[in-house]
């Protein structure tokens, strides 16, 4: 997993800027809550479920130099507040190789912390003096 600092930043109502690294993102709820200048921390959330997933099976298919042309990975929300994930494999696999591409679906790092118990710190932190403005 990444060693970056995950930095947020308030914004108007709801809207929040996310630092990771030099990257920059905006968390936001839709109307009325928020503004909706973003998508919301579930799914942001999802993203990463998607994109980690996505990278594990490139991963493994280019190690072993299959034809796997594509990866779609699509992710939702459930209705038991669990999560469904459609992975989509093109290209002419064997049937074993599909079976091994979306058993490393499964194995993606996000894909573990999620299915684990996971134990969160929350500290009291003073990140900026108050009444000065953040650099």
């Amino acid at each position: 997993m990444t060693t970056r600092i995950v930095t947020i930043a308030e914004g108007r109502r709801l809207t929040r800027s996310v630092g990771i690294g030099t990257h920059r993102l905006t968390a936001d709820e839709p109307d009325p809550i928020g503004a909706d200048e973003g998508p919301t921390p579930g799914e942001l959330l999802l993203a990463a479920l998607g994109s980690c997933t996505s990278m594990a099976v490139r991963a493994l298919a280019d190690r072993h130099e299959w034809p796997l042309e594509r990866v779609d990975v699509a992710v939702r929300f459930g209705e038991r507040g669990h999560i469904i994930k459609n992975v989509g494999l093109t290209g002419d696999l064997e049937a074993a190789q599909r079976e091994q591409l979306l058993a490393a679906a499964g194995r993606c790092p996000v894909h573990r912390l999620l299915t684990r118990e996971v134990e969160i710190d929350t500290v009291a932190a003073l990140l900026a003096e108050p009444g000065v403005p953040a650099a």
